[in-house]
C-alpha cells in the first residue's frame, strides 16, 4: 500500500511538470516523399527555409569553410543556382530561418553563425537580410546580430525566430543537456546582446536543427536519429511550451548526418536533408500532415 501511494504521489508530481497535450491529433506521414538531390554542391548542408517568394523552392546554407552562398534548392532536388552573401564570413553557419524583422510584412532571411565545436568563440553572430526575390538579385542589405551566452560558452545547430513576436531562439548542445536562449526583439545590431537563458529542454542530445511553422503554432526540432514536435496553444510562449509540454516523435527517415529541418510555408508538412559525409547520395525528404 505504501508503495502505491509514492508512486501516486510521484505521478502527480510528474504531470504537474509535464503537461501531456489530449486534445492534438496532428500526425505527419511516416512514408516521405523523397528527392534525390545532386551531390557537389551542398553535401555540407546545415539549414533549410522554405520560399516566401519562390514558391517550390527552398533556400540552404553549409557549415563552415564553405562558399559563403544561399543556395537554392529545388523541392524536386534540383540545384536552381545561389546568391553570395556579402560583408561577412562563415565561421560555422549552423541553421536557416525565415520570418518577421523590422519591416512589415517583408520576410527575412536568417543565418545563424552559431556552431562552436571546439566551444572557443565568446561572441557569436545571425545575419538577417530580406528575402531575395530572385535568384539574380543580389543581397545589398544584411545586418549582423552579435551575441553572447549569459552563462557559459556553447556549441549551437539549431534556431528558429518566433513569427508572433520576432524573438530569436537558439537551442544549444551544452552535454549532456540541452539548453534554450532567446534573442528578444527588437535585436540590437550595433552592441553585443547577452541572450536570455531559459534553462534545460528535455531533449537527448545534441540537437541539430530547429523550426517554427509560420503561424507559430508547431515547433520541431530534431537530433540526427529523432525528431520531437510540439503543439503550442494560443498565448503559450516559445519556452513554456519546450519546457512544460511533453513532446511527441515525428517520423524521420534514416540520414547519414541529418542537420537540416523546416516546415513548408503553409504549414502542411516539413522538409528535411542530410549531409552527404561519404553516402553515395541523399534525399530531401517532405513528410506531409496526414
Amino acid at each position: 500500500m505504501r508503495l502505491v501511494i509514492i508512486l501516486s504521489i510521484l505521478l502527480v508530481t510528474a504531470s504537474c511538470k509535464l503537461e501531456i497535450p489530449d486534445t492534438d491529433k496532428t500526425q505527419f506521414t511516416p512514408e516521405p516523399t523523397a528527392a534525390s538531390v545532386p551531390s557537389g554542391l551542398i553535401d555540407k548542408v546545415t539549414g533549410l527555409a522554405d520560399s516566401r517568394s519562390q514558391p517550390g523552392n527552398l533556400w540552404a546554407i553549409q557549415e563552415g569553410g564553405t562558399p559563403l552562398v544561399l543556395t537554392m534548392l529545388g523541392q524536386d532536388g534540383t540545384i536552381k543556382g545561389s546568391i553570395s552573401v556579402p560583408r561577412f564570413t562563415n565561421r560555422d553557419w549552423e541553421d536557416l530561418a525565415i520570418g518577421p524583422g523590422p519591416t512589415e510584412g517583408t520576410n527575412y532571411l536568417y543565418i545563424g553563425d552559431i556552431g562552436d565545436i571546439n566551444v572557443q568563440n565568446s561572441i557569436s553572430q545571425i545575419y538577417r537580410l530580406p528575402e531575395p526575390p530572385t535568384l539574380r538579385t543580389a543581397i545589398t542589405q544584411i545586418e549582423r546580430i552579435n551575441f553572447q551566452y549569459p552563462d557559459r560558452l556553447q556549441d549551437a545547430r539549431a534556431m528558429f525566430v518566433d513569427p508572433l513576436t520576432k524573438d530569436i531562439y537558439i537551442v544549444a548542445n551544452r552535454n549532456p543537456n540541452v539548453h534554450l536562449y532567446r534573442l528578444p526583439y527588437p535585436q540590437n545590431i550595433n552592441a553585443i546582446t547577452v541572450a536570455e537563458a531559459f534553462g534545460e529542454l528535455p531533449i537527448v542530445s545534441p540537437v541539430t536543427g530547429a523550426t517554427i511553422s509560420p503561424d507559430g503554432s508547431e515547433i520541431l526540432v530534431r537530433t540526427y536519429t529523432q525528431v520531437y514536435y510540439w503543439k503550442r496553444k494560443p498565448n503559450q510562449s516559445v519556452a513554456d511550451v519546450l519546457q512544460n509540454t511533453i513532446s511527441r516523435p515525428a517520423p524521420l527517415s534514416s540520414e547519414p548526418k541529418g542537420e537540416a529541418i523546416c516546415f513548408d510555408k503553409d504549414g502542411k508538412g516539413y522538409f528535411s536533408l542530410s549531409q552527404k559525409t561519404s553516402a553515395a547520395s541523399v534525399n530531401l525528404y517532405y513528410y506531409k500532415k496526414l
